[in-house]
């Protein structure tokens, strides 16, 4: 059974979940805007494991014997100065639900949940996972810029993504 304070952090990371599927997709929609479908591709794959964490915390908030609760998504940005600028966006982002995550961990400890720390535990580490990618990411595209030859290899390379639904296993 899901204490309160529990209950109620895991239902804002649940909306918190789903805002950043909403972000990727609006990024998706601008990538697709700009003519760099294989950045578009990358970002409604993001969209798509954002949408498998949420249902992740959905889930187990049912199994403990909460009742999800499903509150208001926000309105995404939807245009950004360049693509390395909606990728530091995203690497912002990322490190926001790090944060987020960690408070939520940090909260199951002080409140002696220990099957919520658990699982707790497998989005620290797909958020290790997450940071490390979109780093990555940022990395390549300021040392090739954006635009040029570079930035056409790496919109065609992130084409080749594809949605691993890990969420589901885990």
């Amino acid at each position: 059974m899901l204490t309160d304070n529990i209950r109620k952090a895991l239902n804002d990371q649940l909306q918190a979940e789903f805002n950043s599927a909403y972000l990727y997709l609006s990024m998706s929609a601008y990538f697709d805007d700009q003519g760099l479908e294989g950045m578009a591709n990358w970002m409604t794959v993001q969209f798509e494991e954002e949408q498998s964490h949420a249902l992740k915390l959905f889930r187990y908030i049912i199994e403990r014997g909460g009742r999800p609760e499903l509150q208001a998504i926000e309105q995404p940005q939807r245009d950004w100065d360049s693509p390395v600028a909606a990728f530091e966006a995203s690497l912002d982002h990322e490190r926001m639900i790090s944060g987020r995550i960690n408070d939520l961990a940090d909260l199951a400890v002080k409140e002696k949940d220990h099957a919520t720390h658990n699982m707790l535990q497998w989005f620290i580490s797909e958020q290790v996972e997450e940071e490390a990618n979109v780093e990555s990411i940022v990395s390549q595209m300021k040392m090739v810029g954006d635009a040029g030859p570079g930035l056409f290899m790496i919109d065609r390379e992130m084409k080749g993504r594809t949605f691993v639904n890990e969420a589901a296993g885990a």
